[in-house]
């Protein structure tokens, strides 16, 4: 019997790979078709490569003037691989002396132009790429099967994200169906690979599914009512350049990046109420559907507080150099929270505020009606 389960729970298993790796492929090549960027006309040459010699460093006394150092570099990729190339490392302006010269070992980007390599950046991904193996090795460790299905999933999600969503903006595909889409794929893979197609998964994915649904129209309620037109910096003015014969909806992007930021939160929140239900109800067999549901309530009220601090910061946090501009040049207080940019900021944070809100009880409600027992929930 216990063979027979462990099988049919890794067929379920491998099914829900197979169906998401298909969400995958097949959503790729819908969001790709119509492309509305030509990437051909971006094409440029950039290349790796290591500097073996600094040539010469000529430092003018006037800051305006600039800076150049000359360096050889061996390329280490591409069709120019193994070729010793000389080299140049421009900097002037206000901001000179924050630049960090290239030094003998460094692994740099080189690009073409004009028949000269110029320095572009230093490699820095593979710095990155190390802390994630270390990141990686942690959570198998710890984590063991849970740790590698939390990898799997985090996998699916960025492949999800990269390969369809951001495909289909710029293929002038509905970035708020494709928004709801990718995140319904999120929330459906990350928690069933992750806890198993039980009671418990699907308590929690109706509450993120909830959750996501009310923040979905409290944005588009608020963005009518504010009539937000988007453009919230200057890269949003450039989103919206990027083809003029069909140019990107700039408020749907502010409600697909409220959307995906607060799909997290949601699922974060629906999972800790589930799972600790799931526990309790193993513990108390005989815990009527009352009785789960009030559990489910005062479990989400003490997540609730430290969950809205979570987010309230997280946004704080990445939008801390913005702030601190805003606060130093804006002269009156009024103009500043009056700021679009200002106003997404904050509509950002109270929508996946009030997406929490609303999972709780959803969460806690399914919860009560799939972990009670049918003679004590009819009782």
């Amino acid at each position: 019997m216990e063979d027979n389960r462990r099988a049919i729970d890794y067929a379920i298993y491998l099914t829900i790979i197979t169906l998401a790796l298909l969400f995958l492929f097949f959503g790729n090549r819908i969001a790709t078709t119509g492309m509305i960027i030509d990437f051909s006309d971006y094409e440029s040459t950039v290349v790796e490569a290591v500097v073996t010699e600094i040539i010469s460093h000529e430092e003018a006394e006037e800051w305006w003037v600039g800076t150049t150092r000359i360096f050889e570099s061996r390329i280490t990729s591409s069709d120019y691989r193994n070729r010793v190339v000389t080299a140049e490392q421009s900097s002037g302006g206000r901001f000179a002396s924050f630049d960090r010269y290239v030094r003998k070992g460094d692994r740099v980007l080189l690009t073409l132009g004009d028949d000269q390599w110029h320095f572009l950046t230093f490699v820095r991904i593979n710095t990155i790429l190390i802390l994630g193996a270390v990141f990686t090795v942690l959570l198998v460790v710890f984590g063991r099967v849970k740790g590698l299905n939390a990898i799997l999933t985090l996998g699916f999600t960025c492949v999800a994200v990269f390969a369809v969503f951001i495909p289909s903006i710029l293929s002038g595909k509905n970035i708020y169906l494709s928004s709801i889409i990718v995140c319904v794929y999120s929330i459906i893979v990350t928690l069933f690979l992750l806890y198993g197609v039980n009671k418990k998964s699907f308590a929690a994915v109706a509450g993120c599914f909830g959750g996501v649904i009310a923040a979905a129209f409290v944005t588009l309620f608020m963005s009518r009512i504010m009539e937000l037109s988007g453009i919230t910096d200057g890269d949003s003015i450039y989103l919206m350049m990027l083809s003029t014969e069909n140019p990107i909806d700039l408020v749907a992007i502010v409600f697909a990046g409220i959307i995906i930021g607060a799909v997290g939160a949601i699922m974060d929140v629906a999972v800790s109420i589930s799972s600790a239900l799931w526990e309790l109800k193993k513990r108390a067999p005989k815990l009527s559907f009352k009785g789960i549901f009030r559990s489910g309530m005062n479990i989400g009220k003490d997540i609730m507080g430290s969950m809205t601090n979570t987010l309230v910061l997280a946004y704080i946090g990445s939008s801390l150099s913005v702030i601190l501009l805003m606060v130093v040049y804006v002269t009156s207080f009024t103009e500043l929270f009056n700021m679009e940019l200002v106003i997404v900021e904050l509509l950002q944070a109270i929508v996946g505020i009030i997406g929490i809100f609303l999972t709780i009880p959803l969460t806690a409600l399914m919860c009560a009606v799939l972990f009670s027992n049918k003679r004590k929930r009819s009782s």
